[in-house]
């Protein structure tokens, strides 16, 4: 039967999502296999390790849990690593936490989550934010939505967004089909995280790149990966056609990070399922 977890095994899982996601081959992001963007896979590892008991505090909000991790984060590498993945995961730590599913975690949302997560994403600055007509978080207001209808008018332009409204679909219909058909194939853990992420680079355009380089170049990118996914076999492990492919996109400084951020939430999700979270 699914049950509460302790918040030491949520944040014991967490971090091994997030090691997993690095040990991975997924183009254009940072890696074992090379760094990129002027960052380190030891960024990343730190991140994961000081976000960990932020993410799976004890009776935290989602909003809470994210600005904690962010905080966190910022003072031990002093920059932005890992907002996407916090914004992702949060929600499913406090699901697998308290016995419920994400969707009925998602409902429990209100303002003061909204308030946390707006001042997370001006602490972590992300590249290409821009401003909004409407929700701008980067902006201090006197009211603030509930976070569920903030996401919902970032939806159209943020995949990330869009997995609050939608129970998290492009995880279950992307994601983790993926996840259960690489390791159907026998791939090992760093190799069906390369799976995933190629799998979400090839599925739609990454958000990441939408806000830093446009709708053409997002869409390329994407056309791309589907070709290469195309014409690889990830069971022969294609070292040398995924690297190549990851230092073009290094090269023009693209990075499909919100890709990168829905493996790892594949990843912890699946965990959590296995150690015995409800989430569905």
């Amino acid at each position: 039967m699914p049950s509460d977890l302790d918040p030491a095994r949520i944040a014991d899982l967490y971090r091994s999502a997030c090691l997993a996601e690095l040990d991975a081959l997924k183009v254009g992001n940072v890696h074992s296999y090379a760094a990129g963007h002027r960052m380190e896979v030891a960024d990343f590892a730190r991140s994961a390790e000081v976000s960990a008991p932020a993410l799976a505090r004890a009776d935290a909000g989602i909003g809470a849990r994210v600005f904690a991790g962010v905080a966190a984060t910022r003072e031990a590498v002093g920059q932005n690593t890992n907002l996407g993945i916090l914004l992702l995961c949060a929600p499913l730590a406090f699901a697998a936490e308290h016995g419920v599913t994400l969707v009925q975690a998602l409902d429990r949302l209100g303002s003061e989550d909204a308030r946390d997560v707006f001042a997370a994403i001006r602490l972590a600055s992300p590249g290409g934010l821009g401003q909004a007509a409407r929700y701008d978080v980067t902006t201090e207001t006197a009211e603030t939505p509930p976070l569920l209808a903030a996401m919902a008018e970032a939806a159209p332009r943020d995949r990330i967004a869009r997995a609050y409204v939608t129970g998290y679909e492009d995880v279950r219909i992307v994601g983790l089909p993926a996840l259960a058909a690489a390791e159907a194939a026998g791939l090992d853990e760093s190799w069906r995280a390369s799976t995933v992420h190629l799998d979400y680079v090839s599925a739609f355009p990454d958000s990441h790149i939408l806000r830093k380089h446009g709708e053409a170049i997002a869409e390329e990118v994407r056309a791309e990966a589907q070709r290469l996914k195309a014409g690889i076999d990830m069971v022969a492990k294609p070292v040398a056609q995924l690297l190549a492919f990851d230092a073009v996109l290094k090269e023009r400084g693209i990075n499909p990070g919100t890709s990168a951020d829905f493996t790892v939430a594949t990843l912890f999700w699946q965990a959590l399922i296995e150690a015995g979270a409800r989430l569905a």
